[in-house]
């Protein structure tokens, strides 16, 4: 239970109508972001997405036990229908508007405010990303989710520059994540990614294949570099290198593949090969997926795909780009399920609780 929180919410429709989606974020008394979401909605108006977004905010509400309620949104028609001044007119409006009004009695304290739209900004995001990607959104902020979480030893596997895990290490300092990077294998002894773990001051260990006589051989010493590192996460992060799995570390080691796998994988399928392939195709969507590794590439159990679209005018570098923003929020949300013991595997599939 809460006892006051602020709704910023927001609706759009490309088209009016169009596609759609209504949005909302959710923030404590501190104005810190608790949740956020956002409603995709095949085809709507303008005005039935703003509603949306606003009755979803109020459900999650209620369901908080919130007793006070400030509501923010850049829709002054819909502001002012709220308040009274307006009359709702419109038949499909007037269902969403009675459902409204019917929450707002759930609390002890309301008010809704209509704000600018650059005040209104995360909202705002929220609803073009569900349209773009034609798909609901759902996230807690991350104190929220390290709150129900584990502290996770982390063992790094890097073949390149070492970008994902900056990322992941920069998310830790910042508490973001409930992690520590307890070591950092390199199949490769010169690459920016090294420099990068030495400037860091990582724990850091060269592994390269070529100096051992057979896979076998190559797998049981990083096996054995991580289990004494005692790692309870592995991530590949640019790892290049097939190698095989141990036991101990079965449904333990993740990695991010810049696309949607099944779809452009398989040994040879990284880097800018990838979004070549996928320009090359005439897909419409790209993005990237956090998978279980098997001993095969680009195998195993998906864990979380977050999708981006592919523009008419797109080169494999300004595709590579769009993707790997969402591949800065696609590892960072596994390791979270990870953590906090959500993640269940039947089969090739994994099933979060």
């Amino acid at each position: 239970m809460v006892n006051t929180i602020s709704i910023f919410t927001d609706g759009g429709s490309r088209g009016n109508p169009g596609p759609a989606a209504g949005a909302f974020v959710v923030c404590d008394e501190n104005n810190n972001p608790l949740f956020s979401t956002a409603k995709f909605i095949p085809h709507a108006t303008n005005n039935i997405a703003e509603y949306t977004g606003l009755l979803s905010a109020l459900e999650k509400a209620v369901s908080l036990e919130a007793k006070n309620v400030k509501i923010y949104s850049d829709s002054e028609l819909m502001v002012r229908q709220i308040n009274g001044e307006y009359k709702v007119k419109n038949e499909n409006l007037r269902q969403l508007y009675s459902q409204c009004v019917c929450l707002l009695e759930n609390f002890s304290k309301w008010e809704i405010k209509h704000i600018p739209r650059e005040k209104n900004t995360k909202a705002d995001k929220l609803v073009n990303r569900a349209i773009d990607g034609r798909s609901d959104i759902e996230e807690k902020s991350p104190s929220e989710i390290d709150s129900q979480s584990n502290h996770l030893r982390l063992g790094f596997l890097i073949s390149g520059g070492g970008r994902t895990l900056i990322n992941i290490h920069e998310l830790i300092k910042k508490k973001k994540l409930n992690a520590e990077i307890s070591i950092v294998i390199s199949s490769r002894s010169e690459t920016a990614g090294v420099e990068k773990v030495k400037n860091a001051g990582l724990p850091l260990e060269i592994v390269r294949k070529k100096d051992f006589p057979e896979i076998g051989e190559f797998s049981k010493k990083i096996g054995d570099l991580l289990i004494k590192a005692r790692v309870n996460l592995v991530l590949q992060a640019g790892w290049l290198c097939l190698w095989n799995i141990p036991k101990e570390l079965e449904n333990k080691v993740m990695n991010i593949h810049p696309a949607l796998l099944p779809a452009f994988g398989g040994q040879g399928m990284w880097g800018h090969h990838v979004h070549e392939a996928v320009i090359k195709a005439g897909c419409k969507v790209s993005g990237c997926t956090v998978h279980f590794c098997t001993n095969e590439y680009d195998k195993g159990p998906i864990i979380v795909q977050r999708t981006c679209p592919v523009q008419d005018n797109d080169t494999p570098d300004t595709l590579a780009a769009r993707v790997f923003e969402q591949e800065c929020l696609a590892y960072p949300e596994a390791i979270r399920l990870f953590s906090s013991g959500r993640l269940f595997v039947q089969g090739n599939r994994v099933l979060t609780k």
